[in-house]
């Protein structure tokens, strides 16, 4: 029974998360780039902290701890994701743009190029220009698109709930005939 209710919280849980990113995927975009720039945050503080408690430590004469200048860049990166999530979200769509137009044009060249070689089917070419497609769409409208993702994502998230209650109050109808067994121990002869 206590499984089932596990599962239940779960499906709901699901369900809020799903409803929330479909009614509001730009707050999510930028709790996700706030939440990256905890990760690196965290970790960057932990490591100057760690520096601070080495260098309390030191004896006179024993060697100076080098500075952690990847944890304090990691430290200052964190900050300001977190300052100022609005301004990577457009930075990261743009990049994401030019990574997916170079993508797309890189598959159809190489191809084009294969095509000397052997037949390529037209059927191929279908997804390079797609990707392709896709990274001119991102280019021109990089906020919509920054939202999409998360759309899916929330609309995912809610068929799943959804068909999770089902099939949990499917199988609690058909376990109340079903009584616990005990396992039996195998004999090893």
């Amino acid at each position: 029974m206590k499984s089932l209710n596990y599962a239940l919280v779960s499906s709901l849980c699901a369900l809020v998360i799903g409803i929330l990113l479909v009614t509001w995927p730009d707050v999510a975009v930028s709790y996700l780039v706030i939440t990256i720039g905890v990760l690196f945050l965290i970790p960057g503080l932990v490591g100057l902290f760690s520096y601070l408690a080495l260098l309390n430590k030191s004896k006179a004469d024993a060697p100076r701890p080098v500075f952690p200048i990847v944890a304090l860049g990691s430290t200052l990166f964190g900050v300001w994701l977190v300052i100022m999530p609005s301004f990577f979200v457009g930075v990261l769509m743009y990049v994401l743009g030019i990574l997916l137009v170079l993508g797309g044009i890189s598959q159809l060249a190489n191809l084009i190029a294969a095509r000397s070689f052997m037949p390529v089917p037209f059927g191929v070419y279908v997804v390079p220009v797609l990707i392709l497609a896709a990274g001119i769409t991102v280019l021109f409208n990089p906020f919509a698109t920054a939202e999409i993702p998360f759309i899916v994502l929330g609309i995912s998230s809610i068929v799943y709930a959804l068909m999770d209650m089902v099939r949990l109050l499917r199988f609690r109808k058909k376990n109340k005939n079903i009584q616990d067994v005990t396992p039996i121990e195998e004999i090893k002869e």
